[in-house]
């Protein structure tokens, strides 16, 4: 599924299109994610993987300090800014042309971050973990990725609830982008919250109805399943078994319009974009 909206994004002096969609690689420099947790541990091997990432293709890499899978426990804040800043510094030392998110609810952590040179700042909260990540966001000039969480990382997957959900999310997006456009912040990223205060079939009927939040609100959509519970509960597979459905839900989310797969295993989502431009090629002839 298209939309004709032309999505930029003006990460410092460079300008990212997203005409064709592009991967997002997660580098988790923390013990306790619930996929690769602890793989990650020392500078050399975050710094190594980034490098490997690159190589296949991703064209944003997002480095988390803390884990927010459910129920995991809150991280100090000059813990997570010492996991996460040092690995940007170094990460760009070797790779000076990359593109780095940084994935945290922290306004400090997110003004270091950018300022060691990251280029985006991607929220699960919203703003609402920390009120000043609007207006810190805005005064950085950087490109946000906003996410939508029914209640906290500890509480999000206790009997999350909705009327409708994919009316909910889009309200909730129209609200917050509203106070983001009027903070000065343009360019804005959509994201669902796959897995974020939400049963299996809610994260289910988001992914069939992602092209509403693109097509209404003129943005581009990010697509986080990777490996996630929507995934595994439906297959009864564990994380690490999980790369074939977040394939086929990664297509899924292509037709529906989504700019940005964020992912753990970036070549085999390059593989999927490639082949969702050359069905969307042969339908634009026939």
């Amino acid at each position: 599924m298209n939309n004709t909206h032309h999505h930029t994004l003006r990460c410092h002096d460079r300008l990212l299109e997203l005409d064709t969609p592009v991967v997002m690689g997660i580098l988790n420099a923390t013990p306790d994610s619930f996929y690769d947790g602890g793989l990650y541990q020392s500078e050399e091997a975050v710094v190594q993987r980034a490098g490997e990432m690159l190589r296949q293709g991703a064209t944003i890499l997002d480095i988390g300090g803390a884990s927010t899978r459910p129920g995991a426990k809150e991280v100090p804040e000059q813990e997570e800014m010492k996991r996460v800043v040092p690995l940007i510094t170094a990460i760009l030392k070797q790779y000076p042309q990359a593109l780095l998110s940084v994935d945290t609810w922290r306004t400090r952590v997110a003004k270091a971050a950018v300022d060691a040179g990251a280029s985006l700042v991607n929220d699960i909260s919203a703003g609402r973990l920390d009120s000043d990540m609007y207006k810190t966001v805005a005064g950085l000039d950087v490109p946000y990725v906003l996410m939508h969480m029914q209640g906290t990382p500890g509480t999000m997957q206790k009997h999350p609830e909705y009327d409708d959900v994919v009316t909910e999310v889009l309200d909730f997006f129209i609200q917050e982008t509203t106070k983001l456009h009027a903070l000065g912040i343009k360019d804005i990223v959509l994201d669902p919250g796959f897995g974020f205060g939400k049963t299996v079939a809610h994260n289910y009927l988001l992914l069939n109805n992602m092209h509403v939040f693109s097509q209404v609100l003129g943005m581009p959509v990010l697509a986080g399943i990777s490996r996630k519970s929507m995934i595994c509960r439906v297959l009864n597979v564990a994380p690490s078994d999980a790369l074939n459905g977040t394939t086929a839900l990664n297509m899924l989310a292509l037709q529906q319009g989504a700019k940005i797969l964020r992912v753990h295993d970036v070549r085999e989502a390059i593989e999927t974009i490639r082949l969702w431009q050359m069905s969307e090629k042969v339908k634009r002839r026939s």
